[in-house]
């Protein structure tokens, strides 16, 4: 039996989600695969960057609103950003504050972004997720991924699945 999803919106992101973004992820938890907490810096590089996948790919890792408006992290896809991995290809990727884990949101706008990637004629999608990560693991299972290739990430020195799903 198939659970249903909770509403989400996704937007480009604005200069305010970068102080948004760092809120939410600045949390050993959400980051605990990621090499932890970063810098409002961090953010603002990323946001910005997100906003010009948009202006030239139409679409890019998108803000995620709840039901009630509120910013609760990020989804969507970009070109794979690193010198390492599959290189060239299109990530799919989400991260969301823990207040909103376990409650479907990941997968739905997981799901919106597959939607507006295979619109926008992406043949295909990968995902990259730390070995010991099984709540991002799931959610890419639930999206209908199948397991790849691995890598080792050279900065965290620990394996990350590579995950593929055809568009």
């Amino acid at each position: 039996m198939s659970r249903l999803l909770p509403a989400v919106r996704l937007r480009v992101p604005t200069d305010e989600d970068a102080h948004a973004w760092h809120r939410v992820f600045d949390d050993p938890r959400v980051m605990e695969y990621l090499g932890g907490p970063r810098e409002l810096s961090v953010y603002e590089e990323l946001t910005a960057r997100q906003r010009r996948h948009d202006a030239e790919l139409g679409h890019c890792l998108w803000t995620v609103l709840d039901e009630d408006g509120e910013v609760i992290g990020f989804a969507g896809a970009q070109p794979w950003p690193r010198a390492w991995g599959p290189v060239g290809e299109m990530e799919i990727g989400w991260r969301l504050a823990s207040s909103a884990w376990g409650r479907g949101y990941a997968s739905a706008a997981a799901r919106v972004t597959l939607e507006r990637l295979r619109a926008a004629g992406v043949p295909e999608v990968v995902a990259l997720v730390d070995e010991r990560n099984e709540r991002s693991l799931a959610v890419a299972r639930r999206l209908g991924m199948t397991p790849a290739e691995s890598y080792r990430s050279p900065t965290a020195d620990r394996p990350v699945r590579c995950l593929r799903l055809a568009l």
